[in-house]
């Protein structure tokens, strides 16, 4: 069952288009999620589905149900989790929880209860009473995400839920997505991870520049890769000496160079190790590794929107820093 269906769904800030015209549609029970750069539209998309944001044009609806107009009376179906947190920072975090559920109409027994057992499940119980601006970006990611399902919602939204903590909360978080889903929790959710949208996600949609460029799950999407053979070499020298060499000697070939002397060779027949290895001794470029690579959800993405997922993450990393502007 569709439990959220967007038909061409458009957004215009000043006569700038920050989403054209995108159409998909998220299925009970299963973690839906936007892949694409910092300006794709991924959080201006959440926005306009959970009420935050205008809709210039198109339809959205909820279990069948238009609510395009009226989206404040979908709202309490939802759990929304933004990127920067929405809690109060002189508040404890068992007030925080507490207070959002009032927000929902829960009876001040329920919400107390519930968000004790928030607490604990989130690993949050000993700084249950610690003003939330003591906690760590960790910690308050954990806690925003508690008080974004209180309520119990039939869908919830995620918005770059890893960004900006450290590895341990985010394998943390992960686990409690994970966890949410199994208990059958409908979410989407964004992000610029290329391994967190491949382990988490059901089905994805790659988001560029606005607009839907691919979507389905991951073994739909790396179908496009499956002709496609690839072998890294790790090298002792530097390939880009001899890259107009490479190109005479084998054009049927293409190639990436990567960090730390990786190069790729592309080719849509199987790749003949030997000739590679004789170019390279004879340049006198010494190779310390060559293996056959499996094509990845990175190379699908990197192929389908002709951007680097490296150059992605530093730019959103930067972002993340600065606190800038929403996407």
């Amino acid at each position: 069952m569709k439990i959220i269906e967007v038909e061409n769904l458009k957004k215009k800030f000043n006569g700038f288009t920050a989403v054209e015209g995108i159409s998909f549609h998220i299925n009970r029970g299963e973690i839906f999620g936007f892949l694409g750069p910092n300006g794709a539209g991924k959080t201006t998309t959440i926005n306009m589905l959970t009420g935050m944001a205008r809709i210039t044009a198109g339809k959205v609806k909820l279990m069948g149900e238009d609510y395009t107009g009226s989206p404040k009376r979908a709202q309490a179906m939802m759990g929304i989790v933004p990127d920067e947190s929405n809690l109060y920072e002189e508040l404890s975090g068992l007030e925080n929880l507490i207070f959002c559920g009032s927000l929902y109409g829960m009876a001040k027994e329920l919400r107390r209860e519930r968000a004790a057992r928030l607490l604990q499940q989130f690993g949050l119980e000993e700084a249950a009473e610690r003003p939330f601006k003591a906690y760590s970006k960790g910690m308050k990611r954990k806690l925003t995400i508690a008080a974004g399902i209180i309520h119990q919602p039939e869908i919830l939204f995620l918005d770059e839920p890893t960004t900006g903590i450290d590895v341990v909360f985010a394998r943390q978080i992960r686990n409690l997505i994970k966890e949410l889903h199994r208990k059958g929790t409908t979410i989407f959710l964004t992000t610029h991870y290329i391994e967190e949208a491949e382990r988490l996600c059901s089905r994805l949609a790659f988001i560029v520049r606005g607009k839907i460029v691919r979507e389905g799950t991951v073994e739909e999407l790396m179908k496009e890769t499956q002709g496609e053979n690839i072998v890294s070499f790790t090298l002792g020298g530097d390939f880009s000496a001899i890259k107009e060499e490479f190109k005479k000697h084998f054009p049927a070939y293409s190639f990436k160079v990567g960090p730390d002397n990786e190069v790729r060779i592309h080719s849509s027949s199987t790749v003949a190790l030997f000739p590679l290895v004789r170019l390279f001794e004879e340049k006198k470029i010494p190779v310390f590794e060559a293996k056959i690579v499996r094509p990845s959800l990175e190379e699908v993405f990197v192929k389908t929107t002709g951007i680097e997922l490296q150059k992605m993450q530093d730019r959103q990393g930067q972002k993340g820093r600065k606190g800038g502007a929403s996407r």
